[in-house]
């Protein structure tokens, strides 16, 4: 029942792939555009990703795929990409697996060898699911996903992290809007999902759309859909996300981060409670409960007139607000446990628990990219560990050798001058003073996005 996604510009190359994979898995997505990329990724859980190495801008430098690997793994650390590439780029394959990628295969593929490469990373995957599952049946307080069933880690023992939980329990069996609010890494798409399973309308669809990641091409077809003949690929007519999460939720994460145009579209679909495919008049009444998560500071972006007030009334009947992790530190320790007990069974690891010298260490650290920060902090020390229990050393490669850098950055700033180091402190610095918020930082860095999204994953932040 694996979930496929193939990704090439050569229309051949998609069908033959489909042609052949949709005898064996459950599910296969084509697609031509690279530029759909992060729209697909954040909202199709896909169990393996092909993706080309070259398309029609770049035909063999491999930048593109290097690229679009960059992107997906921003996206999800955890994606399982195996690249699509020619003979004579092979070098570049291997050079793509050292930073992400976990495996390549040759074009023209050899049937057999596609999907045994293709099942031979699935199996990770599995076994992490398997071991989520476990461990929501033996410990309280997560959430499910509704997509796919497996356990969340939403560990809630902090009095901060109580009290957004009443809140949710308060007001999940209604139909009120719900606007979320956190830095990155906080949770926010976890709350939603509690919500919706603790609602009415926990039967029906729950999807998930980042908004922020939609161009202005693509914001209106992937939301309201198309009819045939809208535009030049448009062969079929094809639902939009709203017509999609009928009698459900649908989640429109980022919002803080669409346009003006953007903003006035989605604005008349609330008002209105219904949607015009892309191409037709013909209005299509939607049921659907609206959630939305931002990490921007909404009233900042009204005042310098980035965001629509009138908009902000129609999402925020009620607004829920997640702590950073810095300030839920009784719920450092048992995360870091939770991410242990599941990528030491992913990887195979031996790996046991946390020393009381990693413990305070981990206490003591800002924790910046929050919770999804520590998550990959965990998995990249059961990867490295040396020893059955976690030490300082097996964090950053080397977190605890200098607690003053976690604990302040800029008193830390004269202690050393190699460029890593300043590099790592500079953003942490922009990081807090933005509260997490990658746009305002990237900006501060003069850095893009995806620039500022490698240096994050390269520091563990």
């Amino acid at each position: 029942m694996a979930r496929i996604l193939i990704i090439d510009d050569d229309p051949d190359v998609l069908m033959a792939a489909k042609l052949l994979l949709k005898r064996h898995f459950g599910h296969v997505d084509i697609e031509k555009n690279p530029e759909r990329i992060p729209f697909l990724v954040t909202n199709g859980r896909y169990d393996a990703i092909l993706l080309d190495m070259n398309f029609q801008r770049d035909l063999s430098s491999g930048r593109e795929g290097f690229f679009w690997l960059d992107r997906i793994l921003d996206i999800d650390p955890s994606a399982s990409v195996v690249l699509i590439t020619a003979y004579g780029d092979v070098e570049m394959a291997v050079r793509a697996m050292k930073v992400g990628a976990k495996d390549f295969v040759l074009k023209p593929w050899q049937n057999d060898k596609l999907l045994a490469t293709l099942r031979g990373n699935l199996g990770g995957k599995d076994d992490a699911e398997k071991e989520e599952r476990s461990n929501s049946a033996s410990r309280g307080g997560r959430s499910k996903t509704a997509a796919s069933g497996t356990a969340s880690s939403f560990i809630a023992q902090s009095p901060a992290m109580r009290q957004v939980l009443d809140t949710v329990s308060r007001v999940a069996n209604t139909d009120a809007n719900v606007l979320i609010l956190g830095e990155n890494g906080t949770g926010k798409d976890l709350i939603a999902r509690m919500i919706h399973e603790q609602s009415g309308r926990k039967t029906g669809p729950f999807v998930s759309v980042d908004v922020g990641a939609l161009s202005e091409s693509l914001f209106e077809s992937e939301l309201f859909g198309y009819v045939k003949g809208a535009f030049t690929d448009a062969r079929d007519d094809r639902s939009g996300r709203f017509e999609e999460a009928q009698g459900g939720t649908i989640f429109l994460d980022e919002v803080g981060n669409i346009t003006l145009p953007q903003q006035a579209r989605l604005l008349t679909v609330l008002q209105q409670r219904q949607v015009t495919r892309l191409g037709s008049n013909k209005p299509r009444p939607i049921d659907v409960r609206l959630i939305c998560a931002t990490n921007a500071n909404l009233a900042e972006r009204i005042a310098n007139r980035e965001f629509r007030q009138d908009l902000l009334y129609r999402i925020n009947t009620i607004e829920v607000h997640l702590p950073p992790l810095r300030d839920r530190p009784d719920d450092i320790v048992p995360l870091a446990e939770h991410f242990l007990n599941i990528y030491r069974k992913q990887y195979g690891r031996t790996v046991t628990g946390l020393s009381p010298a990693l413990v305070r260490h981990l206490k003591q650290h800002r924790w910046p990219g929050n919770v999804r920060e520590l998550q990959h902090a965990v998995e990249r020390a059961v990867i490295l560990a040396g020893e059955s229990v976690l030490e300082p050393g097996d964090f950053f490669g080397g977190l605890g050798g200098s607690t003053s850098c976690m604990v302040s950055p800029v008193s830390a700033a004269t202690e050393s001058m190699q460029l890593d180091d300043m590099e790592r402190r500079m953003i942490q610095q922009a990081m807090q003073k933005y509260g997490g918020n990658i746009t305002d930082v990237a900006r501060e860095l003069g850095l893009s996005r995806q620039a500022l999204y490698r240096r994050l994953e390269k520091y563990g932040m």
